[in-house]
């Protein structure tokens, strides 16, 4: 049987080693923190939303970027302070710009695909995490944002989404909860939302039922690969030790950089911090105010999702501003405030900030293939997408490790699926 690495515990990371385990793989996993789920798959927004598959390589993006430059409280902030990781990579971002239709189309291919492996896997692994099949509502207050977002529809449609215009008096139909004066909305009826913290706790649990071994609070020292396989050297517990692997994958978040330069690969993952905070609600009254349908406000750049009767989840922004974990109360303020407008029957006097770092490509596709050295693999880059898309990548992913072992009795890797061919 065949022993495979994985280094990092969040949605990609564990949504590896269960398909590996199910194509009857060994499977040892490292985490640097204690618990599986504990950085950028903690406290996200909590959208499975394959209607979200835009990518941001468009101009209106980096026209908003550079109006909002200014704006402390803005949906999208990027610190001008020099960093050559930084704008090169903005430089790489700005390069795909015509890759925008064909990238976009793409990722809601692949977000559609994820669906069946995610349902899939949470009913095999038996995991609950307060998933929520209500769909997504878009809603817009203008109608220059709402043509632009019929303009996203046709390119959603394309890849085979079923995403609908709806009326402002539909869209208070479908949140009845919902306050304020709205020009229209888009409803996908077929996403949903839940908790990505319990999802990869219960799936670590199942992963372990299954032999899996977790490692975590190991911090990974150095990784040697060779034709034999792979070998880690991690210290945990004040202990430095060594393990052997016939090969490794990288799903270390916006770790996996400098992990993919020691093996001599580039991929160009950049942190972008996105913030969130969960609404407890306390009393009914709360209850019956926060809403069930998850929304998606386009324009604040805001999205929200009902995790279980007592919680509400709302998210939101893009910083680039390094690998920088800090809460900053300018960009928590407006999202509580923003909860205070269109729900202000619902409570928010207990309120949880958290902030993390997506690990975004500059052509928003994920990494997900073959390293140059034999043995080595990714699976990571998935920036706003990764509970949307970590599923069905973690199926492709497995399913080329199996392939590369079957096909030559070697550890040669075949042709390398990476961005460009899921872009294709």
């Amino acid at each position: 049987m065949k022993h495979i690495a994985i280094i990092g515990a969040g949605i990609t990371g564990t949504t590896t080693a269960w398909a590996l385990i199910k194509r009857g793989f060994k499977v040892t996993i490292f985490d640097r923190n204690r618990y599986a789920g504990m950085e950028t798959s903690f406290a996200n927004g909590g959208q499975l939303s394959a209607s979200n598959a835009e990518v941001w390589n468009h101009t209106s993006s980096v026209l908003k970027g550079m109006k909002w430059m200014l704006r402390d409280d803005a949906p999208l902030k990027f610190n001008l302070s020099p960093s050559w990781h930084k704008y090169s990579w903005m430089a790489e971002f700005l390069a795909n710009i015509p890759n925008y239709e064909r990238n976009t189309i793409a990722t809601v291919k692949l977000a559609i695909a994820a669906r069946q492996h995610m349902f899939e896997t949470a009913r095999d692994a038996g995991v609950n995490f307060d998933l929520e099949k209500r769909g997504i509502l878009h809603i817009y207050q203008n109608k220059k944002s709402f043509e632009h977002a019929t303009k996203v529809n046709a390119l959603l449609a394309k890849g085979g989404l079923e995403r609908h215009a709806v009326s402002a008096e539909r869209v208070k139909e479908i949140e009845p909860t919902l306050n304020g004066d709205f020009y229209g909305g888009y409803y996908t009826q077929s996403d949903s939302t839940g908790d990505i913290h319990k999802f990869c706790s219960g799936l670590e649990a199942a992963c372990v039922k299954h032999g899996a071994k977790f490692l975590n609070g190991a911090a990974v020292e150095h990784i040697h690969q060779s034709t034999h396989g792979v070998t880690i050297t991690f210290a945990r517990n004040g202990k430095r030790d060594a393990e052997h692997f016939d090969a490794i994958v990288v799903s270390a978040g916006v770790g996996s950089r400098e992990l993919a330069a020691k093996l001599g690969d580039r991929v160009n993952v950049y942190p972008v911090k996105g913030y969130s905070i969960t609404v407890n609600l306390p009393d009914e009254q709360s209850q019956q105010a926060a809403p069930w349908t998850s929304i998606l406000d386009d324009e604040a750049k805001i999205v929200t999702s009902r995790l279980g009767q007592d919680r509400f989840r709302v998210a939101g922004t893009a910083e680039f501003s390094g690998y920088n974990r800090d809460i900053k109360d300018n960009r928590i303020r407006p999202l509580t405030k923003w909860c205070e407008h269109l729900f202000p029957n619902m409570s928010t006097e207990q309120v949880v900030p958290w902030a993390g770092l997506r690990p975004m490509m500059p052509n928003m596709i994920p990494r997900v293939g073959a390293g140059k050295k034999s043995g080595v693999y990714y699976n990571t880059g998935h920036g706003h997408l990764g509970w949307t898309l970590s599923a069905a990548t973690a199926d492709i992913i497995a399913a080329k490790i199996e392939a590369d072992y079957s096909a030559s009795g070697n550890h040669t890797p075949q042709k390398t699926t990476d961005s460009r061919n899921l872009a294709a």
